[in-house]
């Protein structure tokens, strides 16, 4: 579960398999008309993509049809090379507000979940391994019997990435999880998101309006825009960690994606 930093050396993103591909998806609102349309996006293993765009585009709709919350009107999703039709036991969700159970402890809330029907089946010593791990990973060992008014809006967001964790997610989907924080607890979990995807070999679908934090955490950003929504742009993120050492080349990425974001505003 804990395992080593990805060599440099290993081969890279952009050489690994989709866990994700989705092709020509459409969706529409029952008499609200047409939220997106024409989206073809992957997911490569241990990829953190960012989808971008202002509100209203439909980029919070994409991520849910994505995940299998919803069904598109027109195209496919695969994910791990078979039709998705349905949230896979594989994936995990991480939402802007943390959704914690209050009347669960910590350990209880990060391992709620595990045993439904459709997630593969654990002893209770490995389910127990994987909630301790998990909560090692996101930094609240010692607070597993802390419920959740006891924590922090920081240390509950940390709880929620812990509990998508410990379902050993091959693509964990997050729909703004951080705008909800203060500026130094948000830049925190971004790091934090960086390092335990890089430790755990999963990838990301990062849904946000906030270009820094795409810039920031990012692999790849995926620009969408206008009404109905289409991919506009992408960007592959070669800037090396940490990128805010390299605040030249943050300031012109940040300047074309502004200039296309424009240009994409309906």
């Amino acid at each position: 579960m804990n395992a080593p930093l990805v060599d440099a050396a290993l081969t890279g993103v952009q050489a690994a398999e989709p866990v994700l591909d989705a092709r020509g998806l459409s969706f529409a609102h029952a008499g609200a008309g047409c939220v997106f349309d024409g989206i073809s996006l992957s997911v490569r293993r241990r990829e953190i993509v960012a989808l971008l765009g202002s509100s209203g585009c439909g980029k919070s709709t994409l991520l849910r049809v994505l995940a299998g919350l919803e069904r598109p009107a027109t195209g496919e999703v695969r994910f791990l090379d078979q039709p998705l039709t349905r949230p896979h036991p594989r994936s995990a969700l991480v939402f802007q507000q943390p959704s914690l159970l209050p009347w669960l402890r910590l350990a209880d809330n990060v391992g709620f979940g595990l045993d439904f029907a459709h997630q593969p089946r654990a002893g209770k010593a490995a389910r127990a391994a994987r909630v301790a791990a998990a909560i090692e990973a996101v930094g609240l060992s010692g607070r597993e019997g802390a419920y959740p008014a006891q924590l922090s809006g920081g240390m509950a967001q940390r709880a929620a990435l812990a509990r998508a964790l410990a379902r050993e997610p091959e693509l964990l989907f997050a729909d703004e999880p951080f705008s909800a924080l203060d500026a130094i607890t948000r830049a925190e979990m971004q790091a934090l998101l960086v390092d335990v995807v890089h430790r755990w070999h999963s990838a990301v679908l990062l849904v946000t309006h906030d270009i820094d934090e795409a810039i920031l955490v990012a692999d790849r950003i995926v620009l969408m825009g206008g009404r109905p929504g289409h991919l506009v742009q992408e960007w592959a993120v070669d800037i090396p960690r940490d990128r805010e050492d390299h605040p030249d080349a943050v300031a012109a990425l940040r300047l074309a994606i502004l200039a296309a974001l424009r240009h994409a505003s309906p």
